[in-house]
């Protein structure tokens, strides 16, 4: 029983929002129309701001609601757990997740694939091991004993992957890392990096390359030590018990975006509020296969130890 009230708290929480109404009656509202607009869960993939990754999301939505009508309420939530428990709780309709959230949200039986953006005919991105350019940091070995950050427990880039990455060369997180520390973001692990609180930061490269761009870091100071194998890209989901013809509506709407009347290639963005040239709503659900696989190797012995380290001052 208290688990189950822990997780309708959390989806409460995603959704931030005051709004007494009960995920029953709020399923049967949302239609997409202007009094009962289809509700969007972003996780807070960079920053955690709720400006800033609304930010990313909204010129595509915005875009869709042009060539459909449809009308869309965004909202970001507090953690990549909190935007599962929204979906799963009936409090949102379409959801943007990380990999390894989607892939616990769809073993639940909550959410489905929608779209994934594709640049340059691909639809993957990487998860990267960041230090200082001057640090004696050459590779995955030589992160024993420093100090790491990492984003969120549950997101692929900033988490999953580089714990994979450590424990695929032969080091225990918990045992061979100084000190760890979740930062609850890509953005937060890196401006930890930049601040001297840690020496390796784990976030993905597109978050890298934005915070590049925006000035928040400068590239001649960061260098890579690692980079993942290809990681299916952050998709968006559709809530399972939505009606099917919204479902196909919804689908046709995201795979025909990037070339309807009207639309120009800066309103089709994805992941990080990046340009991508379409979105893929054919793609398979195997892709995600070798997230679950990464997922798999966290065990919850592991997670938790992870987390009592991290906790530790």
């Amino acid at each position: 029983m208290m688990k189950k009230l822990l997780c309708v708290a959390a989806a409460a929480l995603a959704l931030m929002s005051t709004a007494a109404v009960s995920p029953a009656a709020a399923q049967s509202v949302a239609d997409g129309s202007k009094d009962h607009p289809l509700r969007v869960l972003l996780i807070p993939a960079d920053g955690g701001t709720e400006s800033g990754t609304k930010a990313d999301y909204t010129p595509v939505f915005n875009a869709i609601s042009r060539t459909t009508g449809l009308q869309f309420d965004l909202k970001v939530g507090q953690s990549y757990g909190a935007v599962v428990e929204g979906m799963c709780n009936q409090l949102a309709d379409i959801a943007f997740f990380g990999p390894v959230a989607y892939v616990q949200a769809h073993k639940r039986g909550c959410a489905q694939l929608l779209a994934v953006g594709v640049e340059k005919g691909q639809s993957v991105y990487y998860a990267g091991m960041f230090t200082k350019a001057d640090a004696p940091i050459a590779s995955v070995r030589d992160v024993k004993g420093k100090r790491m950050a990492f984003g969120d427990v549950n997101s692929a880039s900033s988490f999953t992957f580089q714990i994979a990455m450590l424990l695929d060369a032969g080091l225990d997180p918990v045992r061979d890392l100084a000190a760890i520390r979740m930062t609850g973001s890509h953005a937060n692990s890196l401006a930890a990096l930049t601040q001297g609180q840690v020496d390796v930061a784990a976030l993905s490269f597109d978050s890298y390359e934005k915070a590049a761009e925006l000035g928040a870091v400068d590239p001649k100071t960061i260098k890579v030590i690692a980079k993942s194998m290809p990681i299916p890209y952050p998709p968006l989901a559709l809530n399972s018990k939505l009606p099917e013809p919204l479902k196909a509506r919804l689908k046709e709407a995201f795979a025909t975006v990037h070339k309807a009347p009207g639309v120009t290639p800066e309103m089709i963005r994805g992941y990080g509020g990046k340009k991508v040239d379409a979105f893929d709503t054919r793609f398979s659900e195997d892709e995600f296969n070798v997230a679950a696989e990464k997922l798999a190797l966290l065990t919850d012995e592991l997670k938790g130890r992870i987390l009592k380290k991290a906790a530790e001052r």
